[in-house]
Formats: structure tokens, sequence, C-alpha cells
């Protein structure tokens, strides 16, 4: 993020601003989860997800008999989703959580390897049911059911996701901060102001009262070149 905790500008830009030392930090923790998740505004953004590229990594992953690549999970209740998107041509397992509506135009498809449905008492993990290639693809739609985290989340450690690395939008960061489903944070520092009311930030959605704001307990804090490297853990009542 910025100086001032702007993770894009206020025309929401791909965010290009952090340095390769940062990428590389980031590519560590991808190699270190079994999957990564991250939300559909995200991936229109940039079109392409992180995948680890370096070698060392790869290794590292080889021998904790891991697949090459960690498992890119893209979370979209209306799953309204370009198939044309760089993203599906990339070499990387895919799987999708949805609502019961948005994942009915993917499933049966060989664009996920797994979609999952996100709403408790709609369907469960790679639900196939009734699948059709001639669905028509979903529009967003603010009507549609929201995604149950926990539930979502409870799917997804039963299919032997252990490690989950969140990588945004702060949409989707606050909506798990609200059922507390948030371990650690981790955040990059970098020497810009952004400014911009409208900018978004690490966390998004209707925020929170001071007296209910989640609490973070700083664990290290790195200084290298012009940034600084932040590593909380989220504190919790006894």
């Amino acid at each position: 993020m910025s100086a001032d905790g702007k993770i894009a500008d206020a025309r929401r830009s791909p965010a290009r601003f952090s340095s390769q030392r940062d990428r590389f930090h980031l590519e560590q923790q991808i190699a270190a989860a079994d999957a990564t998740l991250f939300g559909a505004g995200t991936l229109r953004a940039y079109g392409t997800t992180l995948s680890v590229t370096s070698a060392k990594l790869l290794h590292q992953r080889l021998q904790n008999q891991q697949r090459s690549q960690p498992i890119q999970i893209l979370a979209s209740a209306s799953a309204s989703l370009d198939p044309q998107w760089r993203f599906f041509r990339q070499p990387v397992p895919r799987w999708l959580i949805a609502s019961a509506a948005g994942a009915k135009f993917w499933q049966g498809r060989s664009e996920f390897e797994r979609v999952i449905v996100g709403e408790q008492g709609a369907g469960g993990a790679g639900e196939e049911k009734g699948a059709t290639t001639n669905y028509r693809l979903p529009t967003p739609d603010s009507r549609l059911p929201t995604i149950n985290w926990r539930f979502a989340l409870e799917q997804l450690f039963s299919l032997g996701i252990k490690r989950l690395a969140v990588l945004g939008g702060g949409e989707l960061v606050a909506a798990m901060l609200a059922v507390d489903l948030i371990d650690e944070m981790w955040l990059t520092v970098c020497p810009l102001l952004l400014g911009g009311t409208n900018a978004p930030s690490p966390v998004a959605g209707m925020g929170f009262p001071e007296n209910l704001a989640p609490r973070l307990e700083l664990l290290s804090a790195q200084v290298e070149a012009q940034e600084v490297f932040l590593h909380y853990r989220l504190q919790r009542s006894p």
C-alpha cells in the first residue's frame, strides 16, 4: 500500500508501484500456501494471477509434496467473468467460489477444476448436478446471495486447503475480517502518496466501529531500501 494507506489510485488502476523485492516477498507468501484466494475485482484489474516462478520456491514446493503451483481460487458471488481473460490460459489450477446462481454457467466447463457453491444449503464443493454448457453468462446483480465465508472455508479445509493466502481486494478482506477468518496480515508500505477519497484501501466494506475494530499484534517490522515490511497477527479474545 502507499504511505497513506491506498492499494490503488482513485481510478482503481492496477497497482504497479511496489518494488521487485516486494513482489518477491508476495511470491514467497504465495509459494508457502496451499491456495490463494482473490476477488473478481482484483482479477478484472490485472487480468492474470501471480504464479510461482522462482526455481528455489518451486523446488521447495516439490520437496513439501505440494503441487508446483498453489490452487488459484477466484471468489465471485455473481461469477460474471470473461472466459477470454488471460487468467484462463495460465498454467495454474483454478477453482471458483460463487453463489448457486453464479456457479451454474461454470459447472461442467473446463475453465475451473472445481466449482464451490458458497451458499449454505445451496450445494456443495464441486457441485455438478444440473451442469450445462449453454447456461448464459451471469451478470453482476446485487440481489444475488453473498458468499457465506465460514461455510466456504469449511469446504476448502475439507478439500485439503490448510494454508490460504488471501490476496484481496479490500472488500474480500473486509468480509473475512468481519467473521474472524483472518489469522495474519502482511502489509508493505511503499514510498508514495496516492490520496483520493475513492481510492481503495487494504480493508474496504462498511468499516468497523472503533470498539469492534480488529486489533493487531505486530510480529515484525523490516525496512528494506524505501519500503517497510510489516507482519501482524490478529488478536483474539480468550
